[in-house]
């Protein structure tokens, strides 16, 4: 991910992320697939050291604010991570759940990409460096009023992710 510039951010320590599953496919309907998610995170909280200062998952996507060790992992490292073995895990569930309609979405989704067979996760992530406290709680507001503009709860502590 070094071509959007993140590996000259050598100082930087709080993120707010988002990232897509392709075509906006709202997966995250399942909670056996927010599950999922949630677990990897917490894996690779355990294993890059990074403070998760805010989330939500919505149906397609997440939305996170992450404070990282630079010396245990950039934002590059822990997210190439947690999609790859999220995606890996939620393969698996289709599968074993027999959900072919979905099998065929990310399958489909893969057509044209070398040496990948289903894709679950649209190629990037967007980040944005928080660099001040005002910015910090500006994001924090987005990704908790998200589940209520999306029409999802009434209020914010409503939603469970």
């Amino acid at each position: 991910m070094g071509r959007r510039g993140r590996n000259n951010l050598t100082e930087e320590s709080i993120f707010f992320i988002t990232t897509t599953v392709v075509n906006f496919t709202p997966i995250f309907e399942n909670t056996a697939f927010c599950d999922i998610l949630i677990n990897n995170i917490k894996y690779y909280k355990t294993r890059y050291k990074f403070e998760i200062l805010g989330y939500v998952i919505m149906l397609s996507h997440f939305h996170w604010i992450v404070r990282t060790e630079q010396k245990r992992g950039t934002v590059s490292d822990i997210m190439r991570d947690i999609k790859k073995f999220t995606a890996w895990k939620i393969f698996g569930l289709i599968e074993k759940e027999n959900l072919k309609e979905l099998e065929n979405h990310f399958i489909k989704a893969a057509e044209g990409i070398k040496d990948q067979s289903r894709k679950l996760w649209m190629s990037r992530f967007d980040d944005e460096v928080i660099r001040n406290e005002k910015m910090f709680w500006v994001k924090s507001k987005y990704i908790h009023d998200n589940p209520v503009k999306a029409g999802i709860v009434v209020k914010p502590e409503e939603y469970k992710y």
